[in-house]
């Protein structure tokens, strides 16, 4: 066997067996959800029965 066949079969064996690596990473959902509904509250700043008001922006635009 020559060199370039050996490079190709190695190249073919790294490329296939790299592929094959997968990293998954699972958030459970309840703690997902209560994250969010806190800084929802963090940024909202909302106490118990109050509604969200939209300020007005210093320039006059509202957001």
């Amino acid at each position: 066997m020559t060199a370039f066949p050996r490079v190709a079969v190695l190249g073919a064996v790294v490329a296939i067996a790299s592929a094959c690596v997968t990293i998954n990473i699972y958030f459970p959902a309840a703690a997902a959800e209560k994250a969010a509904d806190r800084i929802i509250e963090d940024v909202w700043q909302l106490g118990e029965g109050e509604t969200p008001t939209i300020r007005p922006q210093p320039d006059g635009e509202t957001k």
